[in-house]
Parts: structure tokens; C-alpha cells; sequence
């Protein structure tokens, strides 16, 4: 919105040419997302206190987490209308990438949303039925999927489309083309991410740290994909228009940031479904867009690890009757070891940092 206004008035004044640079709108959109979570926060907190939409602590779990039940959740709607109003300011709206990745936070979130509303304010246990919630997470991963895979270029000579192809990274130029079996990779990423995000939210701020480190890394891999001589130089799939997620990644980390100071152990407010949903399929979607679906699980490995604990403990406990953990998610295991909440928290920050740094080493070694 603003690039194109600042576009009208350049010609009155050449200082408004600044808003052409990704560098500087990216820099914007996180400070302007960052300074409306800090300022809308504490009135959102409010409302959903008014609400009495307080945490549901399982009565199975970490006896330290009784003290959490009423803290206000669904705190997810602050990160959301920030990312929103950050990204309608300072992208290019006639990029195509930007609105299917603003649709999948906001699809998902709305589900998210009224799973969250159905158990915390009109108190039904139940919430949104796990198939129903799972429906419509498919049915707008997938509605996202097929839309990247028909606004894609077609294939020209038998060369591997640049959009749909699989990248493999630490190597030279492999790219594996996938067809129509990029709808199912891309419907896999969004909706598995999706989930993973928001089983890894169950301590105060374990979930979104990880999810600001790995938006800025991939923030990164945008700016570098939409840049015609950097892809070239470190071999990375050139995607015309990528650039412009890197704007949406940094707004999605100044959000992520403002929630944190009032998420932070002990957390005044909780994300709740509304907002790690979304999060998760974003950040998929993102990863799609840019080529880098293997890169994500690299960066993304705690959420990795949450998930696949929970599939292992499942798995163990239907085939041999035993678990392997005290409890699932794995944080919760370590808990129940006797570490403290924020332990285990800084301790998974700690391997997420790593993570993300072993990440974007993949840019340069090829």
C-alpha cells in the first residue's frame, strides 16, 4: 500500500524512491509489526481476561503447570492483525506470493481461532472436532498448494520448473522436478508445519522464539531467492517476486518479538491454537514459495522433534503397550525429569539458534 503511494508521489520527491528497496521495507514492516503487538498487547490481554478465555491446564500434566489455568490465551490474534496490517503496508500487493501466503495465516488461523473460541469462551471441552479441524486444514493447504502450482511458469525444453522442482541442498544445482506431485509436497509442508508448531506450544514462549529465528532465516533465503545475481551466485533457485516474502518473514519476527515480551516465563498471555496454527502454516507456505522445503526441517528441527515425539510415544504405546517418554511432547518429558520450565525453554532455543545457523550454511555450502 505505502510503495504504492510512495510510487505516486516520487515524482515530486526523489526521496521516496527509498521504498523500492526491499532492505528498507523490510526493516519497516518489522518495526511496525514489532510496535503494534507492544502496543496493542496489554489491551488484548484485557479483552480476553474479560472474556475469562483462560488457559485449560490437563490435570495429567507437570504439576507446575496448575498456576497457568485463566492465564488469558488466544493471545495468537495480536501476532496476526500485526503481520497483517505490517504486510498490507509495506509489500507490493500486486505480488502474487503475498496473498497466498496472508490467505494461508489467515485461513488457518481462523480455524484456529474457532477451536479456541469454542473451548475457552462458550466452554465446550470438545472445541473444533479433530477431523473437522484437520478438514479444513487440508481443504486451505491444499487450496494453497494448487494455487502455487498453476500460477507457476510451464516447463520450457524438458528443464525442471524453478517453482516446482525439489531442491536438495549441499549440492550443485539438483533439482528433482516434481509435477503434480508438488501439490502433495506443498499440502504435506504447509499442514505437517502447521501442526508441529502448535504441539510445540506448551511452554511459555518455547514455540514462538523458534518460530521468530526460523522467519528471519527464511527471510533471508527470500530476499536472496528474488535476487537475480545472488541466487545465481550462490545457486540457489531463482524465484522472480520472492523478495517480497522476506518483507511479510520480517513482519512475522517483529510480531513474533512484540508477543514474546508478554509470553515470556511466567507468560501473561498464551498464543492458543489461533496463533500457532497459522504460524506454522505460514512459515510452510513460505518455505514453498522459495523452494526450500528440506532447508525448513533443518531449521525448523525442535518442531520436528515435538512432533516426532508425539508420533513415537503413540506408536510405542498401541503396539507394545509401554511409552518411551514420561510424556509427550518431549518438553513436557523433561519436565517431569525435574527440569525447570525455563531450562527446558532456553534449552531449546539454544538448539533452535543452532539449527537455523546450520541452515543457512547450505547457502554457501554447495
Amino acid at each position: 500500500m505505502l510503495l504504492e503511494l510512495a510510487d505516486w508521489m516520487a515524482r515530486h520527491f526523489t526521496a521516496l524512491h527509498l521504498f523500492q528497496y526491499i532492505t528498507f521495507r523490510t526493516i519497516m514492516a518489522a518495526l511496525t509489526a514489532l510496535s503494534m503487538s507492544l502496543l496493542f498487547g496489554p489491551w488484548l490481554i484485557r479483552k480476553l481476561a474479560d472474556l475469562k478465555a483462560g488457559q485449560v491446564v490437563r490435570k495429567d500434566g507437570p504439576q507446575t503447570h496448575l498456576a497457568k489455568a485463566g492465564t488469558p490465551t488466544m493471545g495468537g490474534v495480536m501476532i496476526l492483525l500485526s503481520v497483517t496490517i505490517s504486510t498490507l503496508l509495506w509489500t507490493d500487493l500486486h505480488n502474487r506470493y503475498v496473498w497466498v501466503v496472508l490467505a494461508v495465516l489467515l485461513s488457518f488461523g481462523a480455524v484456529g481461532f474457532y477451536d479456541d473460541y469454542k473451548k475457552l469462551v462458550l466452554k465446550d471441552s470438545r472445541g473444533l472436532a479433530s477431523r473437522w479441524k484437520y478438514f479444513w486444514q487440508s481443504v486451505f493447504g491444499l487450496g494453497a498448494a494448487l494455487f502455487l502450482y498453476y500460477t507457476a511458469p510451464q516447463a520450457v525444453n524438458l528443464q525442471p520448473v524453478v517453482e516446482t522442482a525439489l531442491y536438495v541442498p549441499l549440492f550443485k544445482q539438483v533439482a528433482l522436478p516434481m509435477g503434480v506431485f508438488f501439490v502433495v509436497l506443498a499440502y504435506f509442508i504447509v499442514v505437517g508445519f502447521s501442526n508441529a508448531v502448535n504441539l510445540t506450544d506448551g511452554l511459555d514462549g518455547l514455540a514462538i522464539m523458534p518460530s521468530i529465528l526460523v522467519a528471519g532465516a527464511l527471510g533471508v533465503f527470500a530476499y536472496l531467492a528474488g535476487h537475480a545475481e545472488f541466487s545465481k551466485h550462490l545457486l540457489i533457485p531463482a524465484i522472480p517476486g520472492a523478495g517480497e516474502m522476506a518483507v511479510f518473514c520480517a513482519a512475522l519476527s517483529g510480531a513474533g518479538l512484540g508477543f514474546l515480551w508478554f509470553n515470556t516465563y511466567p507468560a501473561q498471555v498464551f498464543m492458543g491454537d489461533v496463533g500457532a496454527l497459522a504460524i506454522g502454516a505460514a512459515l510452510g507456505c513460505v518455505a514453498v514459495i522459495v523452494r526450500q522445503e528440506i532447508v525448513l526441517l533443518i531449521m525448523g528441527g525442535v518442531f520436528v522433534m515435538e512432533t516426532a515425539s508425539v508420533m513415537l510415544q503413540v506408536a510405542s504405546f498401541k503396539l507394545t503397550g509401554k511409552r518411551i517418554f514420561r510424556m509427550a511432547p518431549i518438553h513436557h518429558h523433561f519436565e517431569l525429569k525435574g527440569w525447570p520450565e525455563p531450562r527446558v525453554i532456553v534449552r531449546f532455543w539454544i538448539i533452535s539458534v543452532v539449527l537455523v545457523l546450520v541452515g543457512l550454511a547450505t547457502l554457501k555450502v554447495r
